[in-house]
């Protein structure tokens, strides 16, 4: 079966960013957001098992895989984005899922749009403040690259001089595990220096004003308002970092389920059949 069987793609312009986007299905709206260094073609094992019941819409994140660079990475523009997209699309309100830097942004269009967000999976994610708040030696150790590519112009030089040598030594892709079109298309996204300088914007704005959102929105005591599921990889480091991550949800979230999937960190390409089963359950 070809990937993405009966979906379209184009590019929408959304206002401040120009975003690839592919579409398909039929039903409730729910937009799927892929995490750093993906592209939206991490959810080709995912949004064709949705599509049979709801109307799936997966963009590149603004800075990511085709979409525009527009020099703001921060979450609240994403959110921006995405609810200029799904406005577009005809639909004013929708279920969001987000992986890893998606998440982050799913979170952030979640608190800034509470009345367009039915529900929200947060997958092998946190809020960036509640990170940064508890951010300790093993942290820094364990995940030094939120750091390092947050030294967005230095960070992306030394990358761009041998893409392979980073993404391969950190993430262990192959076109057998990834799926051929999306590892080809990954590989397009990091072979790119523009879109690699971007994706290290995207943990810049991280560090400066994502935390600083984050960090008001926990003074003035928001919360999200949505019902939440909050997927970690048992396979992946996440419940080892945080013995309490309900503990730490409950801080973000009255209406909030936590639970682990037994894969690794990219789950849409290593577990869809039970990501999908988890999704359907909170859509």
């Amino acid at each position: 079966m070809q990937v993405f069987d009966g979906f379209s793609l184009r590019c929408r312009d959304v206002g401040e960013a120009n975003l690839r986007v592919r579409t398909g299905g039929a039903g409730p709206p729910v937009l799927l957001l892929h995490g750093h260094p993906r592209t939206h073609t991490t959810w080709h094992r995912v949004a064709p098992l949705l599509a049979d019941d709801y109307t799936v819409v997966c963009p590149d994140l603004r800075g990511y895989g085709e979409s525009s660079k527009p020099g703001d990475y921060s979450k609240r523009a994403m959110a921006r984005d995405f609810v200029n997209l799904m406005k577009q699309l005809g639909h004013e309100r929708f279920a969001v899922a987000g992986h890893d830097r998606g998440a982050a942004a799913a979170i952030r269009l979640a608190l800034d749009h509470p009345e367009r967000v039915t529900r929200l999976a947060v997958l092998d994610g946190l809020p960036i403040g509640a990170h940064l708040s508890r951010c300790d030696a093993r942290f820094a150790r364990d995940w030094y690259h939120w750091f390092f590519l947050a030294q967005q112009e230095l960070a992306a030089a030394m990358i761009n001089q041998d893409p392979g040598l980073w993404y391969g030594r950190r993430y262990h892709d192959t076109p057998l595990a990834m799926g051929v079109e999306n590892w080809a298309d990954f590989q397009r996204a990091i072979h790119d220096p523009e879109t690699v300088l971007a994706m290290c914007g995207d943990y810049r704005a991280g560090l400066e004003v994502d935390r600083q959102h984050d960090d008001e929105d926990r003074a003035a005591g928001r919360k999200i308002s949505c019902p939440v599921l909050a997927l970690w990889s048992a396979e992946d480091d996440l419940g080892e970092l945080y013995d309490d991550l309900p503990g730490i949800w409950a801080e973000w979230a009255d209406d909030v389920r936590v639970r682990a999937l037994g894969c690794g960190h990219h789950m849409a390409e290593e577990a869809p059949v039970e990501l999908v089963r988890e999704l359907r359950t909170l859509f």
